[in-house]
């Protein structure tokens, strides 16, 4: 492994570095920042969790000019929540710089943007749509622009975002450093690459060898009608203290979400229909524990900074089998363990195989578990809470209370009391749920629409053309340097 110290990173870096707890770089990270150090153009291509951010973040604050109080740096990112992870990550790394790194992007008070930005950022970090809103306005101007990073290339790809990056890569100097970041690698992207990109130098680090290390992975076959009975059964029996559910739609999540609360558990929903406070308070609130399970579409894959997360529970398979590894992607971080369990119904079975194909692991089966076992997970539940409990100094306040009960009954009788005060039985209230086709018998567009509104995209990408008379010209088409560097 490398460490940051021998990749010749300034004081202020390092010292940032240390303030935050890293010792050793991550193989993306240890790849790509000597290339970006160097002004070269680059591709990573990695997944999720593996440290992209510090990758680009440092070396836009190495290149970037603290004195110079200009836009020199852009980020674009496909989702709201990712701009503002990356930012804060940004100004994280720059807190021993005067380098100011500000989000912009949709659901956002405009008027509050305008005025930050007068402020004159050295970095902005925004969505397409936004970004393009403020081009519209003039109140970003581009022309300063050293260093460009598109993070998530693939993911606003898929969100139908291509001719607003173009745009925005058409508005920025021809002369500057270009750096782009995805977990996968779809022509689309290569194109981008040989049209805005000098001679990219491509790093690649295998998914199977870091994201899906630490994590189990099960799948559960069940007819979409017994779904949520298994899910629920799974919760009891594993009692998880920080779970995200996965659902394929936003009508989907809310269901969810309101069906576990009825049967007692602690669940928040989170989609791209909500305001900016109520997502905000979301993540508050399951960050802190006061909420046990998170219920999201794909919007919380790659968009939310969550540690923490025990399981994962994937209630409707992805529709891409890229997005598997996104949202296991959430647990089994920072070299904790974690569990990734995914409700296959029968028809969906040849998707499974894709997603195995993808990963280059093999999920394993694992039995619905009953009504009984369920209650035997709550059982043990129950007694190592009574144990914790006892060891506990301030259980000694009760102990003379303990006594003058054992005078009067049976030691058996009270301890079986306690512990079926303790068990949380299972909760079988009727629910009702919608049910969602199986992936492959009709391929809904999934939750990319509600995310892209959700970047208020208030510009389109024609309209914006028809406004403008000319835009400077496209970079000369390239071939990529030779493919390199799988990591360990």
């Amino acid at each position: 492994m490398t460490t940051f110290q021998e990749l010749n990173l300034s004081e202020p870096i390092l010292k940032a570095i240390n303030k935050l707890g890293f010792e050793e770089a991550t193989p993306i990270q240890a790849q790509t920042i000597p290339i970006a150090l160097a002004g070269r153009d680059l591709i990573g291509q990695a997944p999720t969790g593996t440290g992209k951010t510090v990758a680009f973040a440092i070396p836009m604050m190495e290149n970037l000019v603290p004195t110079d109080y200009v836009t020199q740096g852009i980020v674009v990112t496909p989702t709201r929540e990712l701009a503002v992870q990356v930012s804060e990550e940004i100004n994280k790394i720059g807190s021993f710089h005067r380098i100011n790194c500000l989000p912009i992007y949709g659901g956002q008070d405009i008027r509050r943007q305008i005025k930050a930005l007068a402020r004159k950022p050295q970095i902005i970090v925004g969505t397409p749509g936004r970004i393009m809103d403020h081009m519209r306005r003039r109140t970003i101007r581009l022309n300063s622009i050293k260093m460009v990073v598109l993070d998530e290339a693939d993911e606003m790809l898929n969100m139908g975002f291509l001719e607003d990056i173009e745009t925005i890569l058409q508005e920025v100097p021809k002369e500057r450093h270009t750096m782009l970041f995805s977990a996968t690698m779809p022509r689309q992207i290569q194109t981008l690459a040989q049209r805005f990109m000098i001679n990219p130098e491509l790093v690649r680090v295998a998914p199977k060898e870091v994201t899906l290390a630490n994590t189990d992975q099960h799948y559960v076959e069940v007819p979409e009608n017994k779904k949520f009975d298994t899910l629920c059964n799974l919760l009891d029996l594993h009692s998880p203290t920080s779970a995200i559910v996965f659902g394929r739609t936003k009508r989907r999540v809310d269901e969810l979400t309101e069906a576990l609360n009825k049967r007692g558990y602690s669940a928040e929903g989170i989609h791209g229909d909500l305001t900016q406070g109520k997502r905000d308070s979301v993540m508050n609130q399951f960050r802190s524990g006061i909420v046990e399970i998170l219920v999201a579409t794909d919007v919380a894959a790659r968009g939310l900074d969550i540690s923490g997360v025990t399981h994962v529970y994937n209630f409707d398979i992805p529709q891409d089998p890229e997005g598997y590894i996104h949202r296991i992607g959430r647990t089994g971080r920072a070299g904790r363990s974690g569990e990734a369990i995914t409700f296959i119904t029968p028809r969906e079975m040849p998707h499974l195989k894709l997603i195995e194909r993808l990963t280059k692991r093999k999920i394993q089966r694992l039995p619905a578990p009953s009504l009984n076992e369920a209650l035997a997970g709550q059982k043990q539940v129950a007694i190592e809470r009574l144990l914790r409990a006892a060891e506990e100094e301030s259980s000694s306040l009760y102990r003379s209370m303990a006594e003058g009960l054992l005078d009067q009954n049976d030691s058996v009788s009270l301890l079986s009391a306690a512990l079926k005060l303790l068990t949380k039985e299972p909760n079988t209230t009727p629910v009702r749920l919608t049910e969602e086709r199986p992936v492959g018998t009709n391929r809904q567009r999934s939750d990319h629409n509600s995310r892209s509104n959700s970047n208020n995209r208030s510009t389109s990408s024609k309209d914006w053309h028809q406004s403008k008379k000319a835009f400077r010209g496209s970079r000369p088409r390239n071939k990529w340097n030779s493919s390199k560097n799988n990591s360990n």
